[in-house]
């Protein structure tokens, strides 16, 4: 059967995971509805991506009775409203990340979605990239050896972005893209808590970061450092270094197509799409889509690959990376 999708905004991301979505088997994945703030805009993004409905409202998007899951793609501080409206009207949920704007609104997102018994992800869609499983499955041999080190960074220049640098619109360098490289160590170190968190950060007028460093200690003696900034372009690549091999991601980690184990490259490269994208290997989001259909016909309510304590891990290590920077979101005092 199909997963019928309905879209959550229309803006750049969410025109892209509809790209992504019709590179699947369309016996597979429908996109049955899209929603917008403006009906103009729902229907502009309906008519290019062949859609049947578009609504001017998101209410009543969560009214149709012919959706299975929600992708949604809105800026991260409506993220809790809309999903907690989605999932209170019994649909599975797919939110972009950050999946809310701090632990306190994860954990609400969470609550709501056992409440209703609805599969709920945030959509890190990294992890599910081909790319991503063999450094899984590395690790899970033990090809590296004992884990000492890993590092991520992500850097762009976004300060001409108002959605990455405006507080209001959840801006901040760690929130938008860093929150990439703290998933990268947790998913290496298995979803542990880390030990100690130490972050250093300088910020822009706005009250935002607009680069952090954060040094995460885990047991054993392991050690982890991402960093992240707005104002330039990084080399955007990870590594994971063990005592019997080094696995590099080079750029872009965050949509990786290519792996270096020991300087032995192997590539997975992803689909091209129908449409332009506008962000750099946006149809390997497809991958996070095929989990969110496995999971709901299996019955089950979060994937294992980024489960619920993930995204609770994410954002309780964001928080306090925030708290010694001194970044405060009018969320963080509700």
């Amino acid at each position: 059967m199909a997963l019928r999708w309905g879209i959550c905004s229309a803006g750049k991301i969410s025109h892209d995971f509809t790209v992504a979505l019709r590179t699947l088997q369309a016996e597979q994945h429908q996109v049955v509805a899209v929603a917008a703030r403006e009906l103009a805009h729902a229907q502009e993004f309906a008519q290019k991506h062949s859609i049947p409905r578009a609504y001017g409202s998101y209410e009543e998007l969560a009214e149709d009775p012919e959706i299975d899951v929600v992708y949604v793609g809105t800026i991260h501080p409506h993220h809790l409203r809309v999903g907690l409206l989605f999932m209170n009207a019994k649909k599975n949920v797919l939110c972009e990340k950050p999946l809310a704007m701090n632990l306190k609104e994860v954990q609400q997102m969470i609550s709501a979605a056992r409440r209703s018994d609805v599969f709920l992800m945030e959509a890190v869609w990294t992890r599910f990239f081909p790319a991503s499983l063999e450094i899984s499955r590395l690790l899970s041999q033990n090809a590296v050896g004992q884990v000492k080190l890993v590092r991520a960074d992500f850097g762009a220049a976004l300060l001409g972005v108002p959605r990455a640098v405006q507080k209001h619109l959840g801006g901040g360098a760690l929130l938008d893209i860093g929150i990439y490289c703290i998933q990268f160590v947790l998913m290496v170190f298995n979803g542990e808590k880390p030990e100690q968190i130490q972050a250093s950060g300088v910020c822009l007028d706005t009250g935002v970061d607009e680069a952090m460093v954060v040094t995460l200690k885990f047991s054993g003696h392991r050690l982890a450092v991402c960093t992240c900034t707005v104002a330039a372009e990084l080399p955007n690549e990870a590594l994971i270094v063990g005592t019997e091999a080094t696995i590099k991601v080079p750029a872009h980690m965050w949509c990786p197509t290519t792996l270096l184990v020991n300087g032995v490259e192997t590539q997975f490269p992803v689909p091209d799409p129908h449409l332009p994208l506008n962000f750099i290997n946006s149809t390997g989001m497809r991958y996070e889509a095929e989990e969110v259909r496995r999971c709901v016909l299996a019955g089950l309510k979060e994937s294992s690959r980024m489960s619920h304590a993930d995204s609770a891990l994410l954002a309780d290590i964001m928080d306090e990376a925030r708290r010694q920077v001194g970044v405060v979101y009018s969320q963080d005092s509700q």
